[in-house]
């Protein structure tokens, strides 16, 4: 009952106003509250207790100690940021780090090789894209013969086949034997695309090992650049193959 009525008669009280600053102390800001002076000894006071921390810590500090940190951080703007530590490696170590990177990629070229001859040997490259297209010569003693020379009957083949240039069996060999293989064009149409693919990607390997072939020159001309004798650069390098040094000749014992 008792706090029903404090709140009652806090109710009817007057509104708490804090005192104001003066109108002959406005030029000094506003009057400070008594929490704004907590908050602002609170500050001073933390500020305080942190300096006489890294004084205490100045004062008891092993002049003979040695932290890693010492070498390895550096202030860049105000912040510390570790360095980031550099491979020491000798001359004949990077010699033999290339060696191996010319061993790896020699060794994928080679497979790649591999692999091209394989397709080569399986397509025979017959009627491949970009490949110079074969002349077949025929000589004839008058013009007449010229005129009425018709290339089908020459071959002894059907017209159909006359623009192919491999499997083009002569009409006596049409009718002794049955046709062999597909027939349909549908079949057919598959087929000569799933050629052409084989020639795009034997058109691809091609390209990946020579790659692979500059790539193993200039791994070869780095390395030896790594020998101190006096070199001339005779050719810049480009992309399709490595710059060209003159070393000076030296008699060997």
């Amino acid at each position: 009952m008792s706090s029903a009525f404090r709140k009652a008669a806090k109710s009817g009280q007057r509104p708490h106003r804090e005192r104001a600053q003066p109108a002959a102390r406005r030029r000094l800001g506003l009057l400070e509250k008594k929490k704004d002076y907590r908050l602002r000894a609170h500050d001073y006071h933390k500020k305080q207790n942190a300096l006489r921390a890294l004084q205490k810590k100045a004062l008891d500090k092993n002049p003979d100690e040695f932290y890693f940190k010492m070498i390895r951080a550096e202030l860049r703007d105000g912040v510390h940021i570790i360095k980031q530590p550099k491979d020491e490696v000798t001359p004949e170590q990077v010699k033999l780090m290339r060696t191996q990177d010319i061993k790896y990629v020699e060794m994928k070229r080679v497979a790649e090789a591999k692999k091209i001859e394989r397709l080569k040997s399986e397509l025979h490259l017959l009627d491949a894209e970009g490949k110079s297209p074969n002349k077949h010569v025929f000589f004839f003693d008058t013009k007449k013969e010229v005129q009425e020379f018709d290339i089908a009957t020459h071959l002894d083949t059907v017209p159909e086949l006359v623009n192919r240039v491999y499997n083009r069996p002569t009409i006596a060999t049409l009718q002794k034997e049955t046709l062999k293989g597909a027939t349909d064009p549908a079949h057919l149409k598959k087929l000569a695309q799933q050629r052409k693919n084989q020639y795009d990607l034997l058109k691809q390997r091609i390209e990946r090992e020579r790659t692979m072939f500059v790539v193993t020159q200039k791994i070869q001309t780095r390395k030896d650049l790594l020998d101190k004798t006096h070199k001339v650069k005779v050719k810049k390098e480009t992309t399709n193959g490595p710059a060209i040094y003159k070393f000076k000749f030296q008699r060997k014992r």
